[in-house]
């Protein structure tokens, strides 16, 4: 009976979780929106470097949560049906407090004014489309978390995830990527605190896709090889990281006398990414 009641708490808990998590998401965007549209200069002046550090530590404990070392470590305590939810509420706490302590500059790279001002919210409005549409490719419920955990809910196994490109990622291989750098650096009013943020966020996205190219490399393996041959990361891009890539010419094979046992000769096991985020 006690263990039946254990149980039953343990679920309660973590449907809260899962329920608190995403109500913790959607308060998220809200302000995030606000954020990433910009505002006139205001007096007072701002602190760069504070804003800087702001900026930062999102990128770092974004990118150090997707890296398979930590995420591996992290499991250990942390079970995978909840690890998209704590993410997710990773995320969306280093950017709230990025958006709370923010201190906007007294002047403007740019403001924009009439038509041009009109146009360049339109095209922010337009950007948030292609962004939702971007994740829509990869599934919603992975970038929150949802998906493996409305599965431990209703007690059933995670399918597979397979790696099947389509849509955008046809032409590109990071387009959630490309529209949120859209969303920085649309916007009428790039004061000089936006133009740190939009600075240090345009070289972590490029780095970020990088970083993202090897975690699917690890995950994926072959296959996302060769996909990086057909696809760029991004348009315009023709050599290095982020453009198409060459499958290395394979070294000629040697034989060899060992004395390493056979298993010390297996190669790692290449687990599915299937609870892993896009990020």
């Amino acid at each position: 009976m006690d263990d039946v009641r254990r149980m039953d708490a343990r679920r309660i808990a973590g449907i809260s979780v899962g329920v608190g998590v995403h109500a913790f998401f959607v308060v998220t965007v809200y302000y995030l929106y606000g954020f990433l549209e910009g505002c006139p200069p205001r007096p007072g002046g701002a602190n760069l470097i504070w804003d800087a550090l702001l900026g930062l530590q999102f990128a770092v404990v974004h990118s150090l949560l997707l890296w398979h070392g930590v995420r591996d470590r992290l499991e250990r305590f942390i079970p995978g049906a909840f690890y998209g939810l704590f993410f997710c509420f990773a995320t969306c706490a280093t950017l709230l407090l990025a958006i709370s302590q923010w201190e906007v500059g007294t002047w403007a790279v740019w403001q924009l004014e009439g038509a041009a001002r009109t146009a360049m919210q339109a095209t922010f409005i337009a950007t948030w489309g292609l962004l939702l549409y971007s994740l829509s490719l990869n599934g919603f419920g992975y970038q929150t978390g949802f998906t493996p955990w409305w599965h431990w809910v209703r007690r059933r196994p995670l399918p597979r995830r397979e790696f099947k490109p389509r849509g955008a990622y046809l032409l590109l291989r990071h387009p959630v990527y490309l529209s949120f750098m859209g969303l920085l650096w649309f916007t009428p009013d790039m004061t000089i605190d936006r133009a740190v943020l939009t600075g240090l966020w345009t070289i972590y996205i490029f780095v970020g896709s990088h970083l993202k190219d090897l975690r699917l490399i690890y995950y994926v393996g072959e296959r996302y090889r060769q996909y990086q041959t057909r696809v760029p990361g991004y348009p315009g891009f023709f050599f290095g990281p982020l453009g198409r890539r060459k499958i290395p010419v394979a070294a000629p094979l040697v034989l060899e006398f060992t004395t390493a046992s056979p298993e010390a000769e297996r190669p790692k096991r290449i687990e599915s990414p299937a609870t892993s985020s896009v990020g």
